[in-house]
């Protein structure tokens, strides 16, 4: 059987990694490795396709490694109990499928564009085409794949470090059209990064270490003053955990209807979540305040035990109060208070975050001064960082990164 038909057949037959077949480069490979015995149009289309697409990943020159790491972020039965490190309790005969089909993307990453072209059926009529067609390198498959020798510890480590799937490859998500999605360009800030405040993100830091160790932890409400670095403190929390498998899922308020949606895309995924909400608040009526309310305690669809739900809002009660809400005509007035209050209660850690005095505001401005690396005379940068304050009206941590990067 010619290699580029063995090839073929091979990735055909592939069963628990058959999602591979759906990645671009490798659907374009295997239409083009079954191509060589059609006409020469059909099989000059597929070579084109399959030589425009790697160059589009920037993978002309590594062939083996788009293959492998295909392999790697396909999200399938092994790499779902490697990430629960359950692959002890596989079968032999599941683990033999699991290598067999290793091994066959193993052999198709490292066929050749001669192979290609010496297999084709019709070649002496194109002759002078394929002379001018481009040519690919296979390079080296990714790292956990090398020298695999039918060995799936390598590979089962990678995923119980890293995940399975687009949780493997990518570290923030938010729900979006009733699905979570990737976010790419995620920010990378660490808690390093971090300047004061150092009382608040301790408590948020050990809740998160508590449940990454499988801890009692509880839902995380921080609250206070805008620009104080709420929201940062999560990112950053997450961000410092995500090398245990920890990831975070931002849902928009007004998607907060669609929360068990997200809990059944999530419960059985053996990774844990921070559920994120940012900027949270409601009217009184607000349908969503009801639907968190539920989710928080007591409800049907109740929160999975590998997530917790971090919000952030300026209002420490969450929901708007004014004064006519207290003297309403409600005849049990207490009542209609405690459903005003319930929600903030039900988040079991509340943390507070208020402007800094003067003095904290110019000394977090002076270590982001040396973390930046400005040289200026110390009176005159707190003189400067003064008046920026003042014509922002707030003397907020926010404020003093913003007058750092107008200096730089």
């Amino acid at each position: 059987m010619k290699k580029t038909k063995k090839a073929a057949f091979m990735l055909s037959s592939l069963s628990i990694y058959k999602g591979v077949l759906t990645r671009s480069v490798p659907s374009a490979f295997h239409k083009l490795l079954l191509s060589v015995d059609e006409e020469p149009e059909t099989f000059l289309n597929a070579y084109g396709d399959f030589y425009r697409l790697l160059c589009d990943r920037n993978a002309s020159n590594s062939l083996s490694y788009t293959m492998t790491e295909a392999a790697l972020f396909d999200e399938n039965y092994f790499t779902r109990t490697a990430t629960a490190d359950k692959v002890s309790e596989m079968s032999e005969d599941e683990k033999k499928a699991v290598v067999r089909d290793i091994d066959a993307i193993l052999f198709a990453s490292q066929i050749t564009p001669e192979d290609v072209i010496n297999d084709y059926k019709y070649k002496e009529e194109i002759d002078d085409i394929i002379d001018c067609l481009p040519k690919w390198h296979c390079g080296t498959p990714s790292e956990e794949f090398v020298d695999f020798n039918d060995n799936l510890d390598k590979i089962a480590k990678f995923h119980r470090e890293k995940g399975c799937g687009m949780f493997a490859r990518y570290r923030s998500f938010v729900w979006r059209d009733k699905g979570i999605e990737p976010i790419i360009n995620d920010d990378k800030v660490r808690i390093s990064d971090l300047v004061d405040y150092e009382y608040q993100r301790d408590l948020v830091v050990e809740n998160t270490r508590a449940f990454i160790e499988g801890r009692n932890a509880n839902n995380c409400l921080l609250y206070g003053d805008m620009g104080t670095g709420k929201s940062t403190t999560v990112k950053a929390t997450v961000n410092e955990f995500r090398r245990y498998g920890l990831r975070i899922v931002e849902i928009p308020k007004e998607k907060l209807m669609e929360f068990p949606l997200l809990i059944d895309a999530i419960a059985q995924v053996p990774m844990k979540f921070i559920i994120f909400i940012d900027d949270l608040s409601f009217q009184r009526q607000d349908e969503c305040y009801t639907s968190l309310k539920a989710v928080l305690e007591g409800g049907v669809a109740a929160l999975p035990k590998n997530a917790l739900i971090y919000a952030t809002s300026n209002r420490r009660h969450l929901v708007k109060e004014n004064f006519e809400d207290r003297d309403c005509n409600d005849v049990n007035r207490r009542d209609n208070m405690q459903e005003t209050l319930s929600l903030s209660d039900r988040f079991g850690l509340a943390v507070g975050y208020y402007v800094p005095d003067k003095r904290r505001f110019l000394h977090i401005v002076e270590e982001l001064a040396k973390a930046h690396h400005i040289d200026m005379d110390q009176e005159q940068l707190f003189l400067q960082a003064e008046s920026f304050a003042t014509q922002r009206a707030t003397r907020s941590p926010r404020t003093a990164q913003q007058f750092i990067k107008s200096l730089l």
